[in-house]
C-alpha cells in the first residue's frame, strides 16, 4: 500500500495527529488551518499548519500571524512543498518570512513496521521515569532542547513510553501517541554509545506492535530531509514520505 493510499483524505486528522502528540499550551482551527501555541523548542508545537492540501489561501496569513502576535509570539507556518501553496508561500515570502528545515511527513502500515526486526528487551510503559527522560539529555544532545522535547512529550495524555535499558540506563528511547486514526512516532532517541546495535529498529518494532494491539493500522512520523540516518532506518522499515514541508519564520 502506497502513502497515498494510507494517507487517503486524512491529511486533516493527520495534522490534528500530530499537534495533539505534543500537546502545546494552546490550539485553535481558523480558516482552514491547524494553529498551535506554545513557547518550548518543539516547532510543531508552536506552528501553524494547513488542514487540506487542495488549496490554500494566502488570505489566511495575516489572521493567523495576527493570532500569535495577540499572544505575544512569533509567527511559524508549517507549509507543504506543493504546487497548491504556491500562493502562500510567496505571500509568507512577501511578509518577510524564509522557508527553511525541510521536513518529510512519512507513513507506514504499522503491520510491516512491526516485522522490520523480532524487538527483544524493549519495555512499554504508560508513563515515563527519569532514566527514559535522561537518554534526550545525554552526550550528543542538546540539555535545553532535550528538557524542552522531554516536557512537550509526555503531556499528551495516552502516549505510550518505549525504552531499552542496560541496568538502570536507558540506551534507547520513542514515544507513540494515538488519535485520529493514526498511531504517531516520536521522540526517537539512541544514546550516541550505543548507535549502530539497531536499537532504534527494536523501538520502532515495538511500539508498532503496541499500536496494532490498540487497534491502529497507521503509523505517521517527521523526520528533518537532512538527517541521513533516520531517512535510512525509517526506509528500511517501510515508511514513505507523504510529503514535505517547510517552516517558515
Amino acid at each position: 500500500m502506497s502513502a497515498d493510499e494510507l494517507l487517503g483524505a486524512s491529511v486533516a486528522q493527520l495534522e490534528r495527529a500530530i499537534v495533539d502528540a505534543v500537546a502545546p499550551a494552546a490550539v485553535c482551527e481558523m480558516e482552514g488551518w491547524i494553529v498551535a501555541f506554545d513557547t518550548g523548542t518543539v516547532s510543531r508545537a508552536k506552528s501553524a499548519a494547513p488542514l487540506s492540501h487542495a488549496a490554500g489561501d494566502p488570505r489566511a496569513i495575516a489572521n493567523v500571524r495576527a493570532a500569535y502576535v495577540e499572544r505575544g509570539l512569533d509567527a511559524l507556518f508549517r507549509v507543504p512543498q506543493l504546487d497548491t501553496f504556491d500562493a502562500v508561500a510567496q505571500e509568507l515570502a512577501r511578509r518577510g518570512f524564509s522557508g527553511g528545515r525541510p521536513t518529510d511527513v512519512q507513513v507506514a502500515r504499522a503491520a510491516r513496521v512491526a516485522r522490520a526486526i523480532t524487538p527483544t528487551g524493549v519495555r512499554i510503559d504508560a508513563q515515563p521515569d527519569e532514566a527514559w527522560a535522561s537518554v534526550f539529555l545525554g552526550e550528543g544532545f542538546d540539555p535545553v532542547d532535550g528538557a524542552s522535547r522531554v516536557r512537550t512529550l509526555t503531556r499528551a495524555p495516552g502516549s505510550l513510553f518505549a525504552s531499552i535499558r542496560e541496568g538502570d540506563r536507558v540506551v534507547a528511547a520513542g514515544v507513540l501517541a494515538l488519535g485520529h486514526g493514526w498511531a504517531g512516532i516520536h521522540g526517537m532517541r539512541t544514546a550516541q554509545s550505543h548507535r549502530g546495535q539497531r536499537l532504534a529498529t527494536g523501538v520502532l518494532a515495538a511500539l508498532a506492535q503496541a499500536a496494532l494491539e490498540r487497534g491502529y493500522v497507521r503509523l505517521m512520523l517527521q523526520v528533518e530531509r537532512e538527517n541521513e540516518a533516520a531517512q535510512k532506518l525509517y526506509a528500511r522499515c517501510g515508511f514513505e514520505r507523504a510529503w514535505t514541508y517547510l517552516y517558515w519564520k
